[in-house]
Parts: C-alpha cells; sequence; structure tokens
C-alpha cells in the first residue's frame, strides 16, 4: 500500500517496481503474475517479451485516473518473473516450431514424423505443467486475500488463473474480450493452444457458468457450432453485429449493458489485447481489422461496476513490443490496459459497511 509520503506526480524512478511502485507482495492488495510463455503462437511471436515491456512502459503512466480514482493507493505489486517459465518456454518454442512451421500437419508414421509426434507431446506436456504452477501460483495468492491478475504471454496462460479462481467463486462470468473466439478444441496439435483457451474453460471448469465473448471477428465454423449449441452457456457478442447495431443508431452504452446483463454476479475478465482494433496493438501475436475502440473497451467494464457486478479476477494477454526497441507502443497502451483493469476490479470490491 502507498506510503502517505509517496507522490503519484512524480517521475517514477528508472529501478522502480510497475507503474513506478515500491509495494511489496505483502503489502499490496493487487498482486500481478507474469507468465512470459508464447511457444504455440501460430502467427507472430513476440508476447512473452509482453510482461518486461508493460513494466518499462508503465513508468509513464499517470497513476491518478479520470474513471477510477487512485487504484496505486491499494497497492500494486509484480512478481519477478520466474527462470522456471522462461526455461520453459524456450524448450517449448524450439518443440514447436519445425510443428507450427508446417501447420501442425504431418506423417506420424514416418521417421521425421515420429520425430515431431515426440516433440508435439513435450509441449503439451510443458503446457500442463504451466497450467499446474499458474494455477498452484494464484491460488497462494488468493489465499492471502489478493486480487490477482495474469500478464501474458500468449492467451493460453491464465487457464490456471481461471481454474484457481473458479474453485472459489463456483457460478463464476467470465468477460472475454478478444478478435478470437478461442474455441477450438486443439490447433496444430496443441490442445493448450492460445486459440483453445476458451474450450478448455468451457469443458474443463463446470464452476463457469457463462462465456460472454465480445468483439469475436475471426472464428471458424466449428466455434459458431459449439456457441450455437451451448444451450446459452457461452454468449457471442460478434464485432460486425455491435457495428451493425452503433450505425443503426444503438448507444454504446446501451450495447455495454446489454453485454453486461448475460454476466454473473462474479466476473473473471480476460483481456486478449486484440479484441481492441490493430491500430492500438500493431504487434501483437494475430491482429485482425475492426475491433473495439480504447473507450468503448474502457465503456464495458465501466458497465461492469456499475452494474453491481465484482471483478474477481483478470488477466490481460498476447501484448508484444515491437522489433524497434524505440517503439513502445503496444507496451505504452498494455501498461494503461493493466491500469485500467486493476482500477475498475478494485472499484468493484465491497466497500466496508
Amino acid at each position: 500500500m502507498a506510503s502517505s509520503d509517496f507522490d503519484a506526480s512524480a517521475a517514477a524512478p528508472p529501478d522502480s517496481g510497475l507503474f513506478g511502485l515500491d509495494d511489496s507482495v505483502e503489502s499490496a492488495k493487487v498482486v500481478i503474475v507474469p507468465v512470459p510463455f508464447d511457444a504455440t503462437t501460430s502467427y507472430k511471436r513476440g508476447t512473452a517479451d509482453g510482461p518486461a515491456a508493460i513494466l518499462r512502459a508503465s513508468h509513464q503512466v499517470d497513476l491518478f485516473d479520470r474513471q477510477t480514482g487512485r487504484p496505486y493507493a491499494a497497492g500494486i505489486h509484480l512478481l519477478p518473473e520466474a527462470a522456471q517459465v522462461q526455461a520453459w518456454n524456450a524448450e517449448a518454442r524450439a518443440a514447436a516450431d519445425p510443428i507450427i512451421e508446417v501447420g501442425g500437419a504431418f506423417d506420424p508414421t514416418s521417421a521425421a514424423g515420429h520425430a515431431l509426434q515426440a516433440q508435439r507431446r513435450r509441449v503439451n506436456q510443458i503446457q500442463e505443467d504451466l497450467e499446474r504452477w499458474v494455477t498452484a501460483t494464484v491460488e497462494g495468492l488468493l489465499a492471502a486475500g489478493k486480487l490477482v491478475g495474469v500478464l501474458g504471454g500468449d492467451h493460453s496462460v491464465p487457464l490456471g488463473a481461471m481454474k484457481a479462481v473458479a474453485r472459489r467463486h463456483p457460478g463464476l462470468g467470465v468477460l472475454h474480450i478478444d478478435a478470437h473466439a478461442d474455441l477450438r478444441a486443439a490447433y496444430e496439435g496443441f490442445p493448450q493452444s492460445h486459440a483453445s483457451i476458451m474450450h478448455n474453460v468451457v469443458t474443463q471448469l463446470p464452476a463457469v457458468a457463462r462465456l460472454v465473448q465480445v468483439g469475436l471477428r475471426d472464428v471458424c465454423a466449428e466455434e459458431v457450432e459449439l456457441i450455437a449449441k451451448s444451450g446459452g452457456r457461452i454468449r457471442a457478442f460478434f464485432d460486425a453485429e455491435l457495428a451493425d447495431e452503433r450505425d443503426a443508431g444503438v448507444p454504446w452504452l446501451t450495447l455495454c449493458d446489454r453485454i453486461v446483463a448475460e454476466l454473473p454476479q462474479q466476473v473473471y475478465v480476460s483481456f486478449d489485447i486484440d479484441g481492441l482494433e490493430p491500430a492500438l496493438c500493431p504487434h501483437t501475436g494475430t491482429p485482425v481489422p475492426g475491433g473495439l475502440r480504447w473507450n468503448e473497451t474502457l465503456s464495458l467494464l465501466q458497465a461492469v461496476v456499475r452494474s453491481g457486478r465484482r471483478i474477481v479476477g483478470f488477466d490481460l494477454t498476447e501484448v508484444a513490443p515491437g522489433p524497434d526497441p524505440a517503439d513502445e507502443w503496444d507496451a505504452n497502451v498494455g501498461a494503461r490496459a493493466l491500469y485500467k483493469l486493476i482500477g475498475f476490479a478494485l472499484l468493484s470490491q465491497p466497500r466496508p459497511a
């Protein structure tokens, strides 16, 4: 928690923590778990560098926020990147690369195919180990009374966090902001791919009562079929349909209230940065034309809080810095998105009587 002599308006010291804060894990109300992993990214790599880039860019974020007040006052701590996660990513990347190069299609009976099968099994094992690590890490922080966010990495990484949060909040709703539905059973042979996380949520987490997806614009036929057959458990708001309603004169705030009405009382926010328009995240792993504008996204999060629902966990994934170290735009947007997520999550917490 920020000390009484902390100057939120001063420049952040270069060696300070997230957002220039020096909160410890013990004193902070909000703890962010970095997961620098992007081994099965199928288009453009780089999201494993997201947490470090966001940390650097966060020092330029003004801490007073017109919408959420002073999130920093609750205390915010970013855990150090775990050496084990970095090692898993390096090993899994090397094993996954030749499989991704052939689109996951190869003859498993050939000598080369036999080797690729073994590499695929190893990648899948690493992702299962990573999931258990994330679950255990988040469970420990939740037990200590922390509000926990996961910072990716690609969108495969927060599955363990959702498992941990769902165990504490049965009947949980997931608000999923993304260009993609992520409802594939597997992609290129990886069942824990970034394209499969929400399939894993709806098939492995019965405690998740509702998945509400916003901004979808790149989906496959099987995903649309799964949504249709979900009996309302998956509620998808496609980007083109939202745009049609806006163009027809429906106010965005009305659409936000309609989206939020689909959510249960306890909400986990899973925010893939490519849910935004690509101008805000040009180097993300799988950018797609269209998407939510910055203020539209904030209005949606604000609608969650306005409704009286409680944000009990969140993640931000797929932020990738550009190849030029001087180009910090993606990290700049990512740092601000993270601060807004933290702010709205804190604002949604029950007030003391």
